[in-house]
């Protein structure tokens, strides 16, 4: 969920600097869910990820001037839509963190970009052109690499099917990420960002606490303030996401999500001890190709658009 650029603001560098900072303090956050997730359920984990970020969020709003009006909503249902799949794909990757590596959990996360491009043709009639779907298509055969190991579940050994039931949850977290941003996209038309971020952490609140049933658990003092940390850090990074795209182009600042899969490597291997297969390095290359020639394919249709606009504008 992104804003749009104020051209007035535009500072590059500044844009990528707030990027990078949101993925470095994204991954700080998964580091603390994962260290938590063989504890704590993904639903209760859910739960102080949203709590936890609210606080931060409605200072931003005070301190954007936004206090007054970031509450007001034309579209609840709307909102609620967003809440329901975005709290899916967060339930869901929890659920992976404590399944799989950490490199793998991010590679397998890379095709929710991709598969926004279907699913904004599908449901806001977007035209996706000839080499945006051959990129997709690339990018998806990348994430095959990356599951590959995990798709025989039948003749395997127990731990080995524990993670591909990890690997299809990442999968359909991944689904349910490519629907929270296209619903966010039509979102935009009518809302506010600040009341975008601010209902989908209180949506998705309330609709944790109905996993309450399922078997939620005392976390020790270590897990809960891990948890509490980890909702002040996504907190603190879905604004320095949004902050980034108000200082720059998409097409700029969108490549160094792609940052993730390196710090990922780091944290798992310092953190957890994990080292990356080569099917999963392979696979996230594949991926990353794909997703970054979507990113560069876009970012020159709109130049030419741009051009386009130019020529047709009278001179006076």
């Amino acid at each position: 969920m992104v804003a749009a650029m104020n051209p007035q603001s535009a500072n590059p560098l500044r844009g990528i600097l707030l990027k990078v900072a949101s993925v470095c303090i994204f991954m700080a956050m998964t580091t603390c869910i994962k260290v938590a997730s063989p504890h704590v359920p993904p639903g209760e984990v859910v739960f102080f990820r949203s709590l936890f970020a609210m606080p931060v969020i409605i200072a931003w709003l005070w301190h954007t001037h936004h206090l007054h009006d970031g509450f007001s909503t034309s579209n609840p249902m709307g909102h609620l839509w967003r809440g329901l799949v975005g709290c899916s794909a967060m339930a869901l990757s929890f659920t992976a963190l404590g399944l799989l590596p950490l490199p793998e959990v991010t590679a397998i996360g890379y095709a929710s970009p991709l598969l926004v491009t279907i699913f904004a043709a599908m449901f806001l009639g977007e035209t996706v052109r000839i080499y945006r779907l051959g990129a997709v298509a690339l990018g998806l055969a990348g994430v095959i690499v990356v599951l590959s190991p995990r798709l025989s579940v039948l003749s395997l050994e127990e731990a080995t099917k524990t993670e591909t039931v990890g690997a299809m949850a990442m999968l359909l977290a991944a689904v349910f990420m490519a629907l929270a941003t296209v619903f966010t996209r039509k979102l935009t038309q009518t809302e506010k960002t600040p009341t975008i971020v601010f209902y989908f952490s209180l949506t998705c609140t309330v609709l944790s606490l109905l996993t309450i049933p399922f078997g939620w658990v005392m976390p020790t003092w270590q897990e809960a303030l891990l948890l509490v940390l980890a909702g002040i850090l996504g907190g603190v990074a879905q604004i320095f996401l949004t902050e980034s795209y108000r200082h720059a182009d998409a097409g700029v600042v969108a490549p160094f999500e792609y940052t993730s899969m390196l710090l990922s490597i780091i944290v798992g291997f310092a953190v957890f001890s994990e080292e990356p297969t080569v099917t999963t390095l392979i696979g996230a290359f594949i991926v990353v190709c794909a997703g970054l020639f979507i990113i560069w394919r876009e970012r020159k249709l709109g130049l030419e658009r741009g051009k386009s606009r130019k020529v047709m504008t009278p001179q006076g």
